[in-house]
């Protein structure tokens, strides 16, 4: 695995940087459980302002205990593991690409429905999840709505993102209803940087962490922004951030996990916009990971390839994606997935790109291949029959026509022979918008379902009432 340059010297450096912020400046939490839960820790605690400083001798007695569990040790070599297939899954998109109309849109329900029938048909085994954002239904009714369309749409339906704490209980009682397990997820714990856990962020965080769940961030920080633009500002802020949130799950739960991933972004300076894949983010991102690692011994992970900023469908944005993970392979051990379909930083979720990456992931999985030894692979008998090639070539033998569609790489849709236009591939985009209504025509929708189907329904009847209000 590669390395930061990161001197030893600098490591305690940063570290005592990072206690004077959460000493001095401290964090705000508009939760009333964290507050009090931190000030019997020993945190200074103001109820009012809903801000929290952690005294040093809090955070070193802290960071003792966490150094003890954690091993800082470096990811040892390891073969390539396959980052699998991208799926429709829990990650939710605002936007959908239309591409018949060739635009962004608010994605809503009948979108929803496309998406999770695409899904069923490509890997219905693994289950489908909440992808797209419904903007036809009120949000706090909407993840309600969107678990219904899973349930009537899938033949395993994964969990629905709740946003709101209040969400979850509902989702839970349709999940029973439906016979899903794990009707909902939290999803990840996103704070308003800088040092702000909002009100709907704090409730889910006490939920999540006393449930068992892991505490830690899912940090997407922005220098220049919400840190300051040096990456040694940047990290002290970053990890100030997520050590404040591990001292709060741990005193909300003395058991908890710590864990979480820093996504980091910087500014186009000349148009104001983020991007979360530029190589100056990766720097700062692989940054804070190896000082977190090698401060606290708690290793955070670098947010994978999905976070591309490119605007539209295509092989930029497949080629990006995989560039940016196969980075984070380079500068952690781990190689996360290229992707699930998602354009502009996440925003934007488009059919023909998740179709797109699949195959892209596919290619991916030669990596991760053994080399066996066995009398077919070597194939000696036909190494001695074309000898130096006079009379005949191996692209002409018996063992190539036999062995050749478990040997390559063979997409339906990527031109091997490489980018030869953007007419070209215009071209393959069609194709694979024809292929992702042909997926969606040969869906079968489960059936058996009605009588829980409409149990569902008349408790998102009752959530109405209450959640509405």
């Amino acid at each position: 695995m590669l390395l930061i340059d990161f001197p030893d010297s600098e490591v305690e450096a940063l570290g005592e940087r990072v206690c004077d912020v959460l000493e001095s400046v401290g964090m705000m939490f508009q939760n009333e459980v964290i507050l009090e839960a931190l000030r019997k820790a020993g945190a200074r605690v103001d109820f009012t302002t809903q801000m929290v400083k952690f005294p040093r001798p809090m955070l070193t007695d802290f960071l003792d205990g966490v150094r003890r569990e954690h091993s800082a040790e470096a990811v040892q070599a390891s073969r390539f593991r396959d980052p699998g297939l991208p799926e429709v899954e829990t990650q939710v998109a605002q936007y959908l690409w239309d591409y018949d109309q060739q635009e962004r849109r608010p994605g809503r329900t009948a979108d929803l429905v496309e998406f999770v029938k695409l899904g069923d048909v490509l890997h219905g085994e693994s289950g489908v999840g909440h992808c797209l954002l419904l903007s036809d239904v009120p949000p706090m009714l909407e993840p309600l709505e969107a678990l219904l369309v899973m349930a009537e749409c899938a033949d395993r339906p994964r969990a629905a993102f709740a946003w709101n704490v209040r969400q979850a209980d509902y989702l839970a009682e349709m999940g029973s209803v439906l016979g899903v397990d794990g009707a909902y997820t939290f999803g990840a714990v996103c704070i308003a940087h800088p040092l702000r856990f909002d009100r709907d962020v704090a409730d889910r965080y006490v939920r999540m962490v006393r449930e068992g769940h892991q505490g830690g961030l899912t940090a997407m920080p922005v220098a220049g922004l919400t840190t300051p633009i040096t990456v040694e500002g940047f990290v002290v802020v970053s990890t100030a951030e997520q050590l404040g949130a591990w001292v709060a799950a741990r005193a909300l739960n003395p058991t908890t996990l710590l864990g979480g991933s820093i996504w980091a972004g910087t500014p186009d300076m000349r148009v104001g916009h983020v991007s979360f894949s530029s190589f100056d983010a990766m720097y700062y991102a692989f940054a804070t990971e190896s000082f977190t690692r090698r401060w606290c011994g708690v290793r955070i992970a670098v947010g994978g390839g999905e976070y591309s900023s490119a605007k539209r469908p295509g092989l930029y944005a497949a080629l990006e994606k995989a560039y940016k993970a196969m980075m984070i392979a380079a500068f952690t051990g781990h190689h996360p997935g290229v992707g699930s379909g998602m354009l502009d930083t996440g925003k934007v979720l488009s059919d023909v790109q998740l179709l797109l990456e699949r195959e892209l992931a596919g290619g991916l999985r030669h990596l991760c291949g053994s080399i066996s030894a066995t009398e077919d692979n070597v194939a000696l008998d036909t190494i001695r029959e074309v000898g130096i090639g006079e009379a005949l070539s191996y692209f002409q033998s018996d063992h190539t026509a036999a062995r050749f569609r478990d040997s390559l790489w063979l997409p339906n849709f990527i031109d091997r022979t490489g980018w030869d236009g953007f007419e070209k591939e215009e071209q393959m985009l069609r194709r694979l918008r024809e292929k992702s209504r042909a997926l969606i025509a040969e869906h079968k929708k489960p059936e058996g379902r009605e009588d829980k189907l409409a149990a569902a329904r008349a408790v998102l009847e009752r959530a109405k009432k209450d959640l509405l209000r």
